[in-house]
């Protein structure tokens, strides 16, 4: 293991399927079920940093580990250097970046929003985008990288199999206990994007080092039970950075970022700017977006 924090990664990753071996054999638990339901949103956040910084010194160990991380979340793993490194965190929220939550277009604010129904859309909107990106990678690794496109499919089978195992056993079981978490998790790992991101500044150059106004940075409960999410700026600055090291390496940047950017809790946020701004304006966030033209569509 190459950074001891990454017990609590490995405790997250043997809890979750525990929680739902428990429930399938003993009954429902809605309590149990609440905490499947953050478990998977830790297991996204694990995605994320393993993707980044591979938990393991051994490549085995690392790639098992992709392989758990698959069957426990419900979608190969293989697609995060696609999407994230190789896209979102190397355009940084500007116009190249094929995810960035300006680009889609939501009823009543156009194409850079920051409201409940751009939230519950950018996931979906998002997948649109990201698939046919997929599936030219999976184009280019049959044809450049052989062995690594079986290991990718291989992920896909993964999951299948899973999925039909289950779902043949007790298909009501399945659903609750497995799919729906599943999906729940999928939600939160593509809808933290926008979470982060909109109404940030995209217009600077992707490669400046004076603009970082480009992620919106959250305090509060969010970082120690899910490994320093919400410290962006920080991550985004130092991408090959342990999550474990972004506290301190935070210290530079947060008196960098615009204080509109800077959130003491994210559920306090959601609630503020989702729920509460839907009936006054004056608690919703203003774009710090300076571009025309940022309207693309789908």
């Amino acid at each position: 293991m190459r950074n001891w924090r990454d017990l609590q990664s490995l405790a997250y990753l043997i809890a979750l399927p525990l929680l739902v071996i428990w429930q399938w054999h003993f009954g429902f638990s809605w309590w149990l079920f609440a905490l499947e339901l953050f478990l998977t949103l830790g297991v996204g956040v694990i995605h994320h940093n393993h993707a980044h910084v591979r938990i393991w010194n051994h490549k085995k160990l690392n790639r098992l580990t992709d392989l758990w991380i698959t069957l426990l979340q419900g979608h190969p793993t293989f697609v995060f250097h696609v999407a994230h490194a190789a896209n979102h965190h190397r355009y940084r929220h500007s116009e190249k970046d094929i995810t960035r939550t300006y680009r889609f277009f939501t009823p009543g604010a156009g194409g850079d929003s920051n409201h409940l129904l751009g939230y519950l859309l950018h996931p979906i909107q998002a997948t649109f985008v990201l698939y046919p990106l997929f599936l030219e990678t999976l184009n280019h690794y049959f044809y450049r990288h052989r062995n690594y496109f079986y290991y990718c499919v291989l992920q896909y089978v993964i999951v299948l199999g899973a999925w039909l195992t289950l779902s043949l056993i007790d298909w009501k079981k399945w659903l609750v206990l497995v799919l729906l978490p599943q999906l729940h998790g999928l939600h939160w790992l593509l809808a933290t994007n926008y979470l982060q991101h909109a109404h940030a500044d995209g217009s600077a150059d992707y490669a400046s080092i004076k603009n970082y106004n480009y992620a919106r940075n959250f305090y509060g409960l969010l970082n120690p039970l899910l490994f320093n999410i919400g410290l962006h700026t920080a991550h985004h600055e130092h991408a090959r950075a342990h999550w474990s090291q972004l506290p301190l390496l935070n210290r530079a940047y947060k008196d960098k970022v615009a204080p509109q950017l800077q959130e003491p809790s994210l559920l306090g946020y959601m609630l503020r700017v989702y729920v509460l701004g839907i009936f006054s304006a004056r608690l919703r966030t203003q774009t710090l977006y300076k571009r025309n033209g940022y309207a693309d569509s789908l």
